[in-house]
């Protein structure tokens, strides 16, 4: 074999590797954009973590997060979500209506799987729930619609009230629909409404204060991405002015919460897990229906009703998804 040749077949074979390395698929990435913070989301972030799984993705082997949080931060979600989109992520998880809003503003092509408190047609991220159309698809929790249940179950165990107080954040998509929903119950039940708003840590004092001056015997707190990621705050705040309180979400219970109505959060991460898996592996958002939960908790904290005077019915007891001691 001449030198010329041997050179040319070992610089060949060298090369190899790489040509074989330089072929191999580029690990996919997904932003994850949240409007909350992580450290009370760690629980969600797992179970979202589960669907990627049941769709065959493991996160650091075949795909990478991008996470981005906005610490309940809504003028800071817009500039997130264009980053991700300048990243050039393959797809987009969005959590909450804000995060669903502006991921679908920065991009029209990267898919994007959102879960959502309002109905995401009123909110304009799809056409139809059934045919999404676009690049939009995802879960749709309904929390708000189901403002008017709370008030029931709370009226169920405070009966001889005759005021009741709701907290809202002003700035959030879901504050008209929590305030129609508690003007609609109380002309219902017979109850007198008082809305407090915040849409600030430092705000949440101010809102409490005005509630006992108004002489309020419970309340009802708003479905909010920013009360949920500050739920250990309103629920020592509850308890300090022993209120009587009802929230959107299981968590609060779990906190030291009263009780709870809603959908189950875990359950809607995961799925939305799923979809971002279906997506990763061609299926179109268009394509995917958006999914509703079928599964709703009502949660009682027996102790935190005993701490504020209050005799459960056993009518709550028997209806009870979960009772905690």
């Amino acid at each position: 074999m001449r030198r010329r040749q041997f050179i040319t077949l070992v610089g060949g074979a060298a090369a190899w590797p790489l040509a074989a390395r330089a072929q191999q698929p580029t690990m996919p990435v997904i932003g994850f954009l949240n409007t909350a913070s992580p450290e009370t989301f760690v629980h969600l972030v797992a179970a979202f973590r589960r669907g990627l799984n049941e769709a065959g993705y493991v996160e650091g082997q075949n795909v990478a997060i991008d996470y981005r949080w906005a610490a309940g931060h809504y003028d800071r979600v817009p500039a997130l979500a264009v980053d991700l989109v300048e990243r050039r992520v393959n797809v987009i998880a969005a959590f909450s209506p804000p995060a669903a809003l502006a991921a679908k503003a920065a991009t029209a092509s990267i898919p994007i799987v959102i879960t959502s408190g309002d109905d995401p047609v009123k909110l304009g991220l799809v056409a139809r729930l059934n045919r999404p159309g676009g690049n939009v698809t995802g879960v749709s929790l309904f929390t708000v619609p189901l403002g008017a249940k709370r008030h029931e179950l709370l009226h169920e165990l405070v009966p001889t009230g005759t005021a009741i107080g709701v907290l809202v954040n002003q700035d959030s998509p879901n504050a008209g629909a929590d305030i129609e929903d508690a003007e609609m119950a109380a002309r219902v039940l017979g109850w007198q409404v008082h809305i407090v708003t915040a849409a600030s840590a430092r705000e949440f004092d101010g809102a409490f204060a005005t509630l006992v001056e108004r002489r309020i015997g419970a309340l009802v707190v708003g479905n909010d991405q920013f009360f949920n990621s500050r739920r250990d705050h309103i629920v020592e705040l509850a308890a300090g002015y022993r209120l009587p309180t009802i929230y959107p979400l299981r968590d609060f219970t779990a906190a030291g919460g009263l009780m709870s109505y809603g959908p189950s959060i875990s359950d809607a991460y995961r799925q939305a897990g799923v979809y971002v898996g279906r997506v990763l592996k061609g299926t179109r958002p268009a394509d995917l229906p958006v999914v509703q939960p079928t599964k709703f908790e009502f949660v009682l904290n027996l102790k935190t009703a005993k701490e504020l005077g209050l005799t459960v019915p056993d009518k709550l007891l028997a209806i009870a998804d979960e009772v905690i001691e």
